[in-house]
């Protein structure tokens, strides 16, 4: 049974190998445009799911595909991966000493199901100032990241508190994939034993 990760994202790889997973990675290319009038959570699911159903339509019979799609909102505006230092500063100022939420996506497909939940955990930025949104942005951690920021690095040092799943906020809910997997048919723990983990 061969386990696909539908992303090019480190931090889910890693996660998964947190679980003694080695998945083939192949990310999905679709269109990540939102439609009018949709939620930032119809808009996760409805991206994970596309990611999914996208590399399972040319992945073997057997494979298992996960996929995924994380946002940051912040009074109901989505706050994707910022293009350059100048529109990370601005992310981070808007988040600085503010609550937000980390909504993610996650889509478990095979030949015949496809299963997607959207997790979701509340943030709270500490008072940053402008010393720290200069450090943060001259780290270049921001790069690549929703929200322009990375908890599981230096990012931490901008979060105040959680609640929610942590690793919601790095990129894949590993409860939520968990429960996913289950549905159709191999748990974490039982796809670490196939690869022989």
């Amino acid at each position: 049974m061969a386990l696909i990760l539908a992303s090019s994202s480190p931090r889910r790889l890693e996660l998964l190998g947190l679980h003694g997973l080695e998945p083939v990675v192949a990310p999905a290319d679709i269109d990540e445009t939102p439609r009018p009038s949709e939620s930032a959570d119809e808009l996760v699911r409805r991206l994970a799911a596309e990611k999914a159903a996208t590399i399972g339509a040319r992945s073997d019979a057997d494979a298992v595909i996960v996929a995924a799609d994380t946002m940051v909102v912040l009074d109901g505006d989505p706050l994707g991966k910022p293009v350059d230092a100048d529109e990370a500063r601005s992310m981070l100022r808007r988040l600085d000493g503010r609550e937000h939420r980390v909504l993610t996506g996650v889509a478990v497909a095979t030949a015949d199901r496809l299963e997607v939940e959207v997790a979701a955990t509340t943030v709270w930025f500490r008072a940053l100032g402008d010393e720290l949104v200069e450090w943060y942005v001259s780290t270049g951690e921001w790069d690549g990241k929703a929200g322009a920021y990375g908890i599981q690095g230096r990012g931490a040092l901008l979060v105040e508190r959680i609640d929610g799943p942590y690793d919601n906020v790095v990129g894949l809910p590993m409860v939520t994939l968990d429960r996913l997997l289950r549905r159709v048919g191999p748990a974490l723990h039982s796809l670490a034993e196939v690869a022989g983990v």
